[in-house]
């Protein structure tokens, strides 16, 4: 069992709020616009992070981090980019690498709007968790947590970390 703490355009903003969010979770994974390294070396101190880099992030991020970040985690395959879009509306990019190798999950960032939806027609859950920073047009702050437990995912939450501003 592996508790997971979503985060997405945090746009260089890291505070104590999301830092005991951080500290209840087994991983954390940020969907891209980390603004800057400060916000993911505070996470890695903490937790195990893994991530991708966003359109608003540097040569240093780009460096660190990838673009697409796939992997496995307790039977679950994952797939996490910055910019991809929403079941039946995925940008070109996307939408091909999902339909060749559909994940049980595909996390995607950048749109500052929280999302959760199946995509019935690949059999994958999407995840936005919306933006966790102070930058952008969002009025709430916003995380996800959930647990994936031998092949399942369970326990959903939305965080609200309140105003943006």
């Amino acid at each position: 069992m592996v508790r997971i703490l979503l985060l997405s355009d945090t746009h260089s903003y890291i505070d104590d709020q999301i830092l005991k969010f951080v500290k209840q979770a087994d991983e954390v994974w940020h969907a891209g616009d980390i603004g800057d390294l400060k916000v993911s070396d505070a996470i890695k101190v903490l937790k195990p992070f893994r991530a991708v880099y966003g359109n608003i992030d540097n040569a240093e991020i780009r460096t660190e981090f990838p673009l697409d970040n796939e992997f496995t985690i307790e039977g679950v395959s994952v797939y996490i980019t910055h910019i991809g879009g929403y079941p039946y509306k995925y940008n070109q990019r996307t939408r091909e690498k999902l339909q060749l190798n559909p994940p049980d999950i595909f996390i995607s960032g950048h749109s500052h709007i929280l999302k959760v939806m199946p995509d019935k027609k690949l059999n994958l859950l999407h995840m936005n968790p919306g933006a966790a920073g102070k930058h952008g047009f969002h009025s709430i702050r916003t995380m996800l947590r959930f647990t994936i437990d031998q092949k399942e995912i369970k326990d959903l939450e939305v965080i609200e970390l309140g105003k943006r501003g």
